[in-house]
């Protein structure tokens, strides 16, 4: 286990956001290009909302690859979360996971990869006082937050 104090922050310095997405924007990369657009080295988000189709993913150690888990028809996002650090490339890294709500009540849940918001995804976006480093860990085949 590690742990990372992150101090008494100045509210002033954090910002958060309120974010909507329109009908027919793809969810992952507004939120990301809006990660970069802001600067935001460090932020926790969660959403609600809805898509015409979406695509999740599964994660399996022996590919070291995300199975996709295809979603085409309209959901209900019951929950997204999710949360932003600076990646290896030194630009904003989103990793969110969502519970999508079915027709009959089922759900579906995952990595998130991709959504297209019908009719609207309302996130909201919190800034941290410090900045995170999402690292590639090659031994997992998936890049985790390094403290």
């Amino acid at each position: 286990m590690k742990s990372k104090e992150l101090g008494e922050t100045d509210p002033w310095r954090e910002r958060n956001f309120v974010l909507v997405l329109e009908d027919g924007e793809e969810a992952f990369g507004a939120i990301t290009r809006f990660a970069e657009e802001k600067k935001l080295g460090g932020a926790s988000l969660t959403a609600i909302g809805a898509f015409s189709s979406a695509t999740l993913g599964f994660f399996d150690f022996g590919t070291k690859r995300y199975k996709e888990i295809p979603i085409g028809c309209q959901t209900e996002v019951l929950s997204a979360i999710g949360d932003v650090a600076v990646g290896d490339d030194g630009k904003a890294s989103l990793h969110m996971h969502v519970v999508l709500g079915m027709e009959d009540g089922s759900t579906k849940g995952g990595h998130f990869i991709e959504g297209l918001v019908h009719p609207t995804l309302e996130i909201m976006i919190r800034e941290s006082g410090v900045s995170f480093r999402r690292k590639k860990r090659e031994e997992l085949g998936i890049a985790l937050i390094d403290l």
